[in-house]
């Protein structure tokens, strides 16, 4: 079992939001031009591919036991909900909507993790979500009632997301993180192809399988890359720091996204959301600091 180590953890979360944009924005590109499977497929195929190498190179130990398997079986059927719900959202919505709407699930994840995992939640890590939050609400003000059913899709992925990181957490100190990318990405396109030849017969766009373009796979493969190297980095997170600490942490990706959307799709943000971004960035870099300062007061007193 490995020990806590909040710092370590908190800086594998920020590669998270730094990566997790990129590979939404990827998809975004091509999000209403691909079958919904074929986007998936990418993401979980290159995944599958691009750790495997490493798992037979350092002889790392991919079986596992039931019980592990049971939650990478669940775990990965969430994952493509959620990844899926995303994707889907990015047709409707700009990043940084389908962003902030998702980002009610820190809130999901600090209550999962306290009567269910029976983490403690101080006040400050409390009050470090509120602020991130608050920010996110100048960032954008979605409006349910403008784009209607598709605002729905980032309220679903913030519930499967929030599930999504408490069962990482679950096996996350016991199970290697790269075997656990290797076996979900596996576990996943297993999944999404036998969704595939179940829905054969049926007349489903996003469940058709397609060759794509050239231009497509390149994309297609920068949805992988920045997928695959995402998820690791969550699941790094979360082996090394509760989900209470890593919570506010989550906010960085949304001024991440937003740069994301304005370099890419020429969404510029105006002087309110400039406010939010930075109270967004201010609430995460005093959970760093408040968590440097707990870290630092347990060596002395060790």
């Amino acid at each position: 079992m490995i020990a806590d180590r909040p710092i370590i953890g908190i800086l594998f979360m920020v590669g998270f939001c730094v990566f997790a944009p990129i590979s939404d924005s990827a998809a975004k590109l091509i999000a209403n031009s691909t079958p919904m499977v074929v986007l998936l497929l990418a993401r979980y195929l290159s995944q599958w591919l691009f750790t495997l190498p490493v798992v037979i190179l350092t002889d790392r130990h991919i079986t596992t036991s039931w019980t592990v398997m049971r939650i990478i079986i669940l775990r990965s059927l969430v994952h493509i909900l959620g990844v899926a719900a995303m994707f889907g959202a990015y047709r409707f919505l700009p990043l940084a909507d389908a962003l902030a709407i998702a980002f009610v699930y820190p809130f999901i994840m600090l209550l999962m993790g306290h009567f269910f995992l029976e983490e403690q939640v101080g006040v400050r890590r409390l009050v470090g979500c509120t602020a991130g939050f608050l920010g996110t609400l100048l960032i954008i003000q979605p409006s349910f009632a403008a784009v209607g059913f598709p605002a729905l899709l980032p309220l679903a992925v913030a519930f499967l997301f929030a599930f999504l990181v408490l069962l990482t957490r679950q096996i996350a100190k016991d199970y290697d993180p790269v075997c656990l990318q290797s076996m979900s990405g596996l576990t996943s396109v297993l999944m999404i192809l036998t969704l595939c030849v179940v829905t054969s017969g049926l007349d489903i766009a996003d469940t058709k399988l397609m060759i794509p373009t050239a231009n497509q796979f390149f994309v297609l493969v920068l949805v992988g890359i920045f997928g695959t190297a995402a998820h690791l980095s969550m699941t790094y997170a979360v082996r090394f720091a509760p989900s209470a600490t890593l919570a506010p942490m989550q906010y960085i990706e949304l001024p991440v996204a937003t740069l994301a959307g304005w370099l890419v799709f020429h969404e510029l943000p105006n002087g309110l959301a400039a406010i939010g971004i930075t109270i967004t960035v201010a609430a995460g870099l005093a959970v760093i600091y408040f968590e440097h300062r707990a870290a630092a007061r347990e060596k002395l007193t060790a």
